[in-house]
């Protein structure tokens, strides 16, 4: 029986694992749409990404620099090196 239980969570999880998507699909996904990108010192920068590559070089648009949740700067365009990136996430529409 335990054999059979153990087929049956691994049938379970392999459904949704195949519906999961890769950072990679989803740093393609958001090319051009507003994100979020915090760095490893604790400041985000908000705007929309322009391009990004394999070192997570980061060229944004747009882009807004909040230090503390409050914000410091607008910059047009914003260049961001990868190696100081601590996360990438979407950003809600205002």
């Amino acid at each position: 029986m335990s054999s059979d239980s153990k087929e049956e969570v691994t049938t379970s999880t392999e459904q949704p694992a195949a519906k999961k998507t890769s950072p990679s699909d989803f740093l393609k996904a958001v090319l051009g749409r507003p994100v979020n990108v915090r760095l490893n010192s604790g400041s985000d920068y908000r705007g929309v990404l322009a391009c990004l590559d394999g070192y997570m070089n980061i060229a944004m648009e747009q882009t807004e620099e909040y230090v503390d949740g409050q914000l410091k700067a607008k910059y047009g365009d914003c260049f961001i090196r990868g190696n100081n990136v601590l996360y990438i996430s979407t950003q809600k529409k205002k």
